[in-house]
């Protein structure tokens, strides 16, 4: 399967609190929530759900899945959008350690050797697998060579704080552009594929 990140992120990077100003209080006092709120217009709307409904299977970091579970899972009127429809009726597996008895049907965790189970379910056959948000899993996957293909949706706003989806310390990678598209918002739509190690200039 090949494995696609999608994400949401300011231009600073941020990919913390996109969908509410409680969405994910990880750090705790992070009053900057809801930066994703109305961004866009319809056609990247249209993409996003068209994006979900296109997987074959999901994978998520344990924060990310409660987040999805509450909303996609739980609210009717949710589970009836196409989004809550692809979210509700394709697998999903968590990469947690503390997730015993997961709530949301069709639902598997990774425990400990989350390598070996990520990379036995790439090989396992054709599709897609996604990764939605989940930015402390990207960082993991990016480090283990495990992404096929990222994209990007950017929104025009600088926070100025927040978790991002790049660590400050990481492994350096080379990405090919494979297609780039904006919104009348303003809105970036900005797919990549891992190329290897950059080049780096000598003198």
């Amino acid at each position: 399967m090949k494995l696609t990140t999608i994400t949401q992120l300011t231009l600073d990077g941020v990919t913390q609190g996109n969908g509410g100003p409680t969405a994910d209080d990880r750090e705790g006092g992070f009053e900057r929530g809801g930066w994703a709120r109305g961004a866009g217009d319809d056609t990247t709307r249209d993409h996003i759900a068209a994006t979900f409904q296109r997987a074959d299977a999901f994978l998520f970091g344990r924060r990310t899945y409660d987040i999805l579970l509450e909303f996609w899972g739980t609210i009717e009127d949710l589970k009836r959008h196409p989004i809550g429809v692809a979210l509700n009726s394709r697998p999903k597996y968590v990469a947690s350690r503390t997730l015993m008895e997961p709530e949301w049907a069709s639902t598997a965790v990774f425990g400990d050797d989350l390598f070996a189970a990520v990379t036995e379910l790439k090989a396992s056959g054709d599709g897609e697998l996604q990764v939605h948000g989940s930015s402390r899993l990207i960082q993991w996957l990016l480090e283990k060579d495990l992404v096929d293909e990222m994209e990007l949706i950017i929104v025009p706003v600088v926070l100025g704080q927040g978790a991002r989806l790049f660590a400050d310390s990481g492994r350096d990678i080379a990405m090919n552009l494979v297609d780039s598209r904006s919104d009348s918002k303003g809105v970036m739509i900005q797919t990549y594929r891992p190329a290897g190690r950059p080049n780096y200039a000598t003198f």
